[in-house]
Parts: C-alpha cells; sequence; structure tokens
C-alpha cells in the first residue's frame, strides 16, 4: 500500500464540514508518519477533477455528513475505479438515513426506540403522538447530531420541528429513553469495546462531541459482564444488518434494567482527538491512531468485487 497515492479525503459540503477537516488532517499526519504517500483532499464539487489531477490510486474517507457519508462520495469511486476505505454505496446510504436505517435494525431483530417520521408541511401536535412527552426530534439525515432537540413540552415542538425540518425534509420524532450512551466501536467487522458518554449537557449533543470538557468518557462502559458483551455483540449485529465494511461506531442506550436501544451506526465515526472510535481502539484493542489509521487504510477495497486496493 506504500507505493500507492493515497487522498484524504476531508472538509465536503455538509453542516460538519469543520469536523471533516480536523479528522482528515489527523489521518493524514498519521499516514505520512507512517510512511506513506498521503495527500490532503478538500472535497468540493469539482472533486473528480481534483483526484483525477492527483492521480489518486486510493481513498481515506474522512468525509462526515451529505455528500460523504451517505453514498455519494463512494458512488463515485466506485466510478473511478477508486478503492476506498469504509463501507459502500449501500451500507452507507441506508446509515445516514435514520429512518430506513430503523427499518432494517427492526427488521433484524434488534431493539429500537419507538418514533414517527413527519415530512415538511405535515402537521403534528403531542396528541397525535402515539407514545408521551418527552421526545427526540431529528432530521433523518444530519450527523453530529446536528438539528437535534429533546421536547419536554408541548408548545416547544413545533419549534423544534421547524429547527430539523432547516436540515431535512424528512424529520424523526422518536420517544425519549432514559439510559447510559453506549458506543460500541467495530474493527475488521468485530467488536473492540464499547464506551460510556456522560455528558455534562442534557445529551451528547455537537458541542459536546467537539469541545474539550464537555463529556466524561468512561472505558469500559460501566455495565456488568453480561451486559458489556450483549452490547457489543448487538453491535456487530446492527452493522452487518446495514452491509456495512471494515469499521464503524454503534450507538446504544442502554436500559437500568438491560434493555439495548439501538440509535444509530455511524459509517464513517469521527477521527479527531475527541473522538470516541480512536479511544475505543487504543483502550481496547492496544491500537494508538497511527496503528489504527494503517488497519483501516489496508482495509480499502472497491465494494462491487471488481478490484482491491
Amino acid at each position: 500500500m506504500k507505493d500507492k497515492r493515497i487522498g484524504v479525503l476531508m472538509g465536503g459540503l455538509s453542516a460538519e464540514r469543520e469536523v471533516s477537516l480536523k479528522s482528515g488532517m489527523a489521518v493524514h499526519q498519521a499516514l505520512l508518519k507512517r510512511g506513506y504517500n498521503s495527500v490532503a483532499i478538500d472535497v468540493r464539487h469539482n472533486v473528480a477533477a481534483m483526484l483525477q489531477e492527483e492521480r489518486i490510486e486510493v481513498a481515506f474517507i474522512a468525509l462526515h455528513g451529505r455528500y460523504g457519508e451517505d453514498g455519494c462520495i463512494q458512488g463515485l469511486l466506485e466510478l473511478m475505479q477508486i478503492p476506498y476505505t469504509g463501507s459502500g454505496v449501500l451500507a452507507s446510504a441506508l446509515a445516514m438515513h435514520k429512518l430506513y436505517s430503523k427499518q432494517a435494525f427492526a427488521a433484524a431483530g434488534l431493539t429500537i426506540t419507538p418514533y414517527v417520521a413527519v415530512g415538511r408541511g405535515k402537521l403534528l401536535t403531542v396528541d397525535q403522538l402515539p407514545f408521551g412527552l418527552p421526545v427526540v426530534v431529528k432530521p433523518v439525515q444530519e450527523g453530529s447530531s446536528v438539528g437535534v432537540a429533546i421536547v419536554k413540552q408541548g408548545a416547544d415542538l413545533q419549534a423544534a420541528l421547524d429547527e430539523a425540518f432547516s436540515y431535512d425534509e424528512l424529520v424523526l420524532v422518536e420517544g425519549y429513553v432514559k439510559g447510559k450512551e453506549v458506543q460500541v466501536g467495530i474493527l475488521d467487522d468485530r467488536p473492540i469495546g464499547a464506551i460510556e458518554i456522560i455528558p455534562k449537557r442534557e445529551f451528547y449533543d455537537y458541542e459536546a462531541k467537539y469541545s474539550d470538557g464537555m463529556a466524561e468518557h468512561v472505558f469500559p462502559a460501566r455495565l456488568d459482564p453480561a451486559l458489556y458483551e450483549k452490547v457489543q455483540r448487538l453491535g456487530v449485529k446492527a452493522h452487518q444488518a446495514l452491509g456495512c465494511a471494515g469499521y464503524s461506531r454503534v450507538d446504544f442506550l442502554v436500559t437500568d434494567v438491560g434493555d439495548c436501544y439501538l440509535l444509530e451506526v455511524n459509517t464513517l465515526p469521527g477521527m479527531t482527538a475527541l473522538s470516541l472510535l480512536p479511544e475505543i481502539a487504543r483502550k481496547g484493542a492496544g491500537l494508538d491512531f497511527e496503528a489504527l489509521v494503517e488497519r483501516i487504510i489496508t482495509a480499502a477495497a472497491l465494494k462491487t468485487g471488481q478490484a482491491s486496493a
């Protein structure tokens, strides 16, 4: 792989652009330190031309959000026959779409939070909900908790919907579940540990995720051994239910009685200094950041079965 020209794709056009730039530069520097021929690519509308001009042979995708995490860039790379890291087109699209991923999880027998989907222009009142307050309102295709709100009073529901609709045409309203925020790291399609997040805000929102000191990380997650193994098994099952490849981070809410509510699968988890997958890899698998990046890049491939890196 070290004789290949690797493009680290970062930035992009989503609401998570700044976080992606941090992830991408961290990955780029790690590859350089390991002796790889790495090039930083700030993804714009002309990304195909940039990949050709730079003669990129393998892509490390460090994008987050729309156009990078939803199958779009994966489809472009398949067309250009450039092997890439992470999941393929379909798995990426499913994981990014919170409604369709929930349907896939339910079909696989995984426990999900109760929800209703609301399209733009549709009215929704508290009386129409099949579950009571509080609820969690979120756009279906954003990451990093962008546009997410917890609504405790009916008078606040419309404002939360309006905010979520500013990011998407479709919004999920989920029944609120109280539990520990536990996230499972998957590497080479196997679990490498589960970490517990204790946010200092009401929930693990954008600020808590990307501001130092805004959340406490506990590894391993404070679960009894049987439940710890269970949540890891369920993490792999969720990863497989969407057809994910290589690595991911799977997010759960684990209740006091041991119910594991699956929230989502992140096919391109953050790779910043505060990101969870690198911490899980370091503490659960003994992999420092550079070693983790190397493990991910060496698994780069086309997902059509036609070629690999």
